[in-house]
């Protein structure tokens, strides 16, 4: 994370120079160099492959003015964690691109790093490098991880075979929800501040063990219907999901029916879809949760991939084709 280039007195260090030190530098690992040059210099653990990942956040698209900066920074790095994870991979490191507008104080950059120093030392990993600027417009933030998985061991997106069942961790739901409640949204209670929790910290599925498993796999960011879409796409599949199985928090259970197409399509669940041959789900059916570093997770069978066109059909309790306004979040 270094600054540009320019003519400056000897006598006093640079504003931006001393920005990073503050507030950045207390976050770095060796491979940073103490932000004191133009790159990191990294080497993967011995006989492990790397792997990478890159979000981005805007103020008022992937989160709100009025969330704590803290929690802002932490679900910046969980996001990217769950990239992560949805390919078996362990987290490494990450990079930080910091567009600073002038409303954004001292005070809240504090905040905001307090939160990146929490979890980075939760998830094991510390600030390689990066790059701050300054913006007219809204704060705009860029992350990039940096991971490791064993040589070959890397669950990808294509994989899946007909007949494969289809999980998913965790529930599904609450982000959606959780945005709606902070939002204001009549009609919508969080009497225990559940679902407002699970929107401004997402649980990236990291250590979730994937390899022997899962024949392909991805986290779900944008919707349930659209990612498992991606899935369809990618492996020339069609998935069939029962909505009765898709498992829902006690929270998002007691809203009723009227909020379920918010949770099958409303995103920013940052739980594992993944895909499962049927000689391996008979094991995960008698035991469905699977051991993390930080903790057991459920696993539930949510549908299946079958021959057909790609696509995604959904099916109500009676057995019928649900409709939606729409699949999920677009980017553009």
């Amino acid at each position: 994370m270094t600054a540009p280039h320019l003519p400056q007195p000897t006598t006093d260090l640079p504003a931006e120079f001393a920005f990073i030190r503050r507030h950045f530098l207390p976050l770095a690992g060796s491979a940073a160099l103490n932000l004191g040059d133009d790159a990191a210099v990294f080497s993967p653990p011995q006989g492990r492959e790397m792997v990478m990942a890159v979000d981005a956040m805007v103020e008022n698209v992937h989160f709100l003015p009025t969330d704590p900066p803290d929690t802002i920074g932490r679900k910046l790095l969980r996001c990217n964690l769950s990239d992560l994870a949805a390919m078996g991979s362990m987290p490494e490191g990450w990079l930080l691109a910091f567009a600073r507008p002038p409303h954004i104080t001292e005070s809240w950059v504090e905040q905001f790093c307090l939160g990146l120093a929490q979890d980075q030392a939760h998830f094991g990993l510390s600030l390689m490098g990066g790059d701050t600027t300054s913006t007219s417009g809204p704060l705009v933030l860029s992350l990039t991880i940096v991971g490791s998985v064993c040589p070959g061991q890397a669950i990808r997106r294509c994989g899946a075979c007909a007949g494969d069942g289809l999980w998913v961790s965790g529930t599904i739901g609450d982000g959606a929800l959780g945005l709606r409640v902070l939002q204001g949204v009549e009609r919508l209670a969080d009497p225990t501040g559940h679902l407002a929790q699970r929107y401004r910290l997402p649980q990236p599925r990291v250590g979730l063990p994937l390899y022997g498993l899962a024949s392909a796999a991805m986290d779900v960011s944008d919707g349930l219907v659209q990612d498992a879409g991606h899935l369809a796409r990618e492996n020339a599949l069609h998935v069939r999901i029962e909505a009765n199985n898709i498992p829902l928090s006690a929270a998002a259970r007691s809203l009723g029916r009227s909020w379920q197409e918010t949770c099958l399509t409303g995103g920013d669940d940052y739980e594992i879809l993944f895909a499962v041959p049927p000689e391996r789900e008979q094991q995960l059916s008698l035991h469905p949760s699977l051991p993390t570093p930080y903790g057991h997770v459920p696993v539930t069978r949510i549908g299946q991939f079958e021959a057909g066109p790609p696509g995604v059909s959904v099916m109500d309790g009676n057995g019928s084709l649900m409709q939606f306004r729409t699949n999920g979040w677009s980017h553009l």
